[in-house]
This record gives structure tokens, sequence and C-alpha cells, in this order.
């Protein structure tokens, strides 16, 4: 499943980057709308390539959860900024309520944004007219836990009371004629569902039709994360302030897929940056050892040296012991971050990368001037 989700995802990953590039070089409105619906058939491909891998690692018993800071207040508001111009296409209104919340806390902020997208957007997809609002509440507070409640209330067309139990079964849908009215690979609500229960909770929903649903999930989290208060970084402006901190330093991009080489490099020149490119693990060494790089992408799959060994050789050179090195990489899972963090990385950009979440990571690590 692993080398099945690389050989998806690096080919995926060269699909996106390049619609990105063409609509940022200069096209006609035609165009640029013909490009945003590759663009959302990519990203719906990759939707389907996700679920189908938590699910299948879920059953069978090798789903790992990360244990990190989360920050309830900046993933709703993430969750709302996704899908604002979503639901503003609909004419519907998205609003967000939220009670005071505990701070300090650990769990998997992924996996639990991953879940509230997936609600979120089902109730856009299903919702014609009115609007979609999320909650999220506290239902339990122990000395060192507390249980959270997220809600996603619509109103859209609405299940019957019988069926909703069906829903968070795999592959599942209300019923064939939903399937072919509205799509989908009836895997969204298993995962979240199963995410849930992983997570201490569970998940459901309350409807009837004609009336609008409320499908919810819960989660328990742990106290005792960092006081980490700082806001998130906004993701619209940040190429705009990679470009005014950081113009002219120079960056080391290692790939070899020449295409993601290409489209990674592209990127990043346009973002004023000044890009070398190694097409190997072994060509990276040796360039990181002849020049001083403000930072360097490093891919994990190549031939000669991997990653994780050119990492570990790079770290082992004077001039490149505190480089930032960010993996940028089609293997995504958690024990992959966990092995190139292990290797002396920094961070982690899964393959296919939305370009505004690379220029927000290059921000973080980017040394001052």
């Amino acid at each position: 499943l692993a080398n099945m989700s690389h050989e998806i995802r690096t080919p995926l990953n060269a699909i996106t980057g390049m619609v990105n590039i063409i609509k940022r070089s200069g096209a006609t409105a035609e165009q640029i709308d013909r490009l945003d619906k590759i663009d959302a058939a990519g990203h719906h491909l990759l939707e389907v390539i996700n679920a189908i891998l938590d699910l299948s690692k879920i059953e069978a018993g090798k789903f790992s959860l990360e244990q990190a800071d989360v920050s309830v207040a900046s993933l709703a508001a993430n969750v709302v900024s996704i899908l604002h111009d979503r639901a503003a296409a609909k004419s519907l209104k998205l609003q967000l309520e939220t009670e005071s919340l505990p701070h300090h806390l650990l769990g998997d902020q992924t996996r639990l944004q991953q879940a509230l997208l997936n609600y979120v957007n089902n109730a856009i997809k299903f919702t014609e007219a009115g609007g979609v609002t999320v909650r999220i509440k506290c239902t339990e507070e122990t000395v060192d836990s507390v249980m959270l409640r997220f809600e996603v209330q619509d109103t859209g067309i609405g299940i019957a009371a019988e069926v909703i139990p069906r829903l968070f079964s795999a592959f599942e849908q209300a019923d064939n004629s939903t399937t072919r009215q509205y799509g989908g690979t009836g895997l969204g609500l298993a995962v979240t569902k199963r995410l849930a229960q992983l997570m201490g909770g569970d998940a459901g929903a309350s409807s009837s039709p004609e009336s609008g649903s409320t499908f919810w999930f819960s989660a328990r989290l742990t106290k005792g994360g960092s006081a980490n208060s700082a806001p998130a970084e906004n993701r619209s402006d940040a190429e705009a302030r990679l470009h005014a901190q950081h113009q002219g330093k120079s960056i080391l991009v290692v790939d070899d897929d020449p295409m993601n080489l290409e489209v990674a490099s592209m990127l990043l020149e346009d973002s004023g940056l000044r890009v070398d490119r190694a097409s190997d693990g072994e060509a990276a060494v040796a360039m990181a050892s002849a020049k001083d790089y403000a930072l360097i992408l490093m891919d994990m799959q190549m031939p000669k040296l991997d990653g994780l060994q050119a990492t570990r050789q790079i770290r082992a050179l004077p001039r490149a012991a505190t480089v930032p090195i960010l993996a940028m990489t089609a293997n995504a899972f958690v024990e992959d971050k966990q092995r190139c963090f292990a290797a002396g990385m920094n961070d982690f950009v899964s393959k296919p990368y939305d370009p505004d979440a690379l220029f927000v990571t290059l921000l973080k690590w980017l040394p001052e001037s």
C-alpha cells in the first residue's frame, strides 16, 4: 500500500503542480476555468487514494496517530477558510460557532482536520440553499483530558433515519441515486468514524429527508500541550512574504523525477529564490559540501543514495550541520515522517503539495536575513 501510494502521488504531484504553473504564467479566463477543473479532479483523486489507504491501514491495525500540540481554534478556522469559496460558489452561508475551549491540548491535528473537512465538504455538496454551521464544544473534562464534539449542521437534502447507520460502513451511500447524482466512494464517513474511535470518541448523525442533517464526531484530547498560541501563517500572503524577506536565497531541490523537479524549481524561482537542482542523493551531498544553502528540499526515494542516507551525510558536513532540510516526498505515512525526522530532517511536505502550504513551511524554516 505504501508503494502504491508513492507511485500514484508522484505523477499526481506533477499534474497538479504543472496546472498551477500554467495558471501562474498567464492564461485566458476559459483556460483558467479548464485548468481549475483539472486541478479539482486531481484533488478528488487524491482524496480517494487517501481514504482507501487510511481505511486499509485502520482495518489492518497498523494506523498510527500523532501526539502533538493541537490548536482547535486554528484547526476550525482553517477548515472554514479552505471551503469558504466552495460554499460561496453555491451562495451558502458557512459559519463557525465555538465556545471557550481548553488550551494546551495534545492529539492528531491533521486527522481531526481531515474528519472535519470531510463533514463540511459533504454538507456543502448536499446543500443547495441556506447554509452550513460548524460547532465545536467540550462535552467532558477531567484532570488530564477533554472530550470534544465537532458538529456540522446543514440545510440540505437530509437522510432517512433508517439509512444513517449504513452510511458509516465502507463503500456505502444513502442509495444508488445519491451516488449517481452526487458522486463519491462512500469511504469518507467510514474513515471519519474509525478515526474518531481511534481517538477515543465516536461518530454519528441525525437527519430527516428535506430537513437538513447534523453530522458529529467526538475525540478525546490529552492535556499538556505547549503554550503555543502563535497565530497560523496566512496562506494567501505567504508567497509575498517569502519574496520580500528571502529573495535571492539559495535553495537546493533534490528529486529524481524530472517533472517534479521542474515544478518545484519553477514555483520557488517565481517566489524569488535561487534554485539548484540535484536528481539523486549523491549529487545532493556533493553540492551541499561545496556550497552553503539556506534550505534543502529532499525527496525520499531516489537512486544511488536515498533521501534519508543523503540527509545523514549532509548533517555530517561542517558547513551543512544546521541547514534546514525538509522532506518533500510522496511517502506520506506517519512512519515516513518519523523516519525523516530520525534521519535529521526538520519538517515534512507530502506530495502532491499545495503551493501556498509549501510557502508557509518555507517561511517557517528559512533563516532570517
